[in-house]
């Protein structure tokens, strides 16, 4: 269903950056700025828009999310289909990064790079971005791939054709055909479970509470509340996809 936009003014648009800035100090003005945005003006002025958090100062890679993820949806077992994983960055002394993601960090994390050489070294947990701007919606031929009403990106298999433009188009990885099926599968945010008024399974599993989801139209939710009080940012902020996926703590490594 097609959404609402909301236009801002000149006047709007300065009036809100002003009372941004006098309660945030922004370190980045383009990656810092798009989850305030959110937070302040949501596209879809009515009813429930889900944005989702991850705090990766939290994040311990056990795993966990990836495995509910798997069990809950029937994800492929293979090691490479996920619609949800965690990759783990060492960035080493000597400025180079090693990003690992073996069997999606289901089986937990051992670290290859010997202790002397680690500048540092965290976790980031992956997963639709359920943009605002999807560019998988975008470029599907037969509508497959749509937009609910709550911001949630699915995809109808009843109307795919395993074409894989959608695929080719997201930026973040995100998508895979099915072995099984031909068809295009993807992270739903377990729509299925949100309808019956339950948490996503890879959010009810986590042990840190590193996942924070929740309606950005509703400022006393638990993600307005994450927004409000971290230095949000999404990744790849510059392709404008309208990500709703924000991160706290986000290095400038992560792709």
């Amino acid at each position: 269903m097609k959404k609402e936009k909301t236009k801002l003014s000149r006047r709007d648009f300065f009036s809100a950056g002003t009372a941004l800035a006098g309660g945030v100090a922004i370190t980045s003005v383009l990656a810092g700025y798009d989850g305030l945005l959110f937070a302040a003006v949501t596209p879809n002025a009515k009813g429930i828009w889900y944005g989702i958090g991850i705090d990766i100062n939290k994040c311990i890679g056990c795993g966990k999310c990836a495995n509910a993820c798997k069990l809950e949806n029937n994800v492929p077992q293979a090691p490479f289909y996920f619609r949800s994983w965690v990759e783990q960055y060492t960035i080493k002394n000597d400025g180079s990064i090693v990003v690992e993601s073996p069997n999606g960090g289901i089986d937990g994390f051992k670290q290859s790079v010997p202790d002397k050489d680690i500048f540092k070294s965290f976790f980031v947990p992956k997963m639709c971005n359920h943009c605002a701007k999807s560019p998988c919606t975008q470029v599907c031929p037969v509508g497959a791939t749509f937009e609910t009403e709550e911001g949630i990106v699915l995809v109808d298999e009843k109307y795919c054709i395993g074409c894989r433009y959608c695929v080719q188009a997201c930026p973040y990885g995100c998508r895979y055909i099915h072995p099984d099926k031909g068809t295009v599968d993807k992270c739903t945010l377990c729509f299925h479970r949100l309808k019956k008024g339950l948490k996503p399974a890879c959010f009810e599993i986590c042990p840190t509470k590193a996942r924070i989801f929740g309606d950005l139209n509703d400022p006393g939710s638990e993600i307005n509340y994450f927004l409000k009080n971290h230095n949000c940012m999404v990744i790849k902020p510059n392709l404008n996809t309208g990500s709703k996926l924000f991160y706290n703590a986000l290095n400038p490594e992560v792709r």
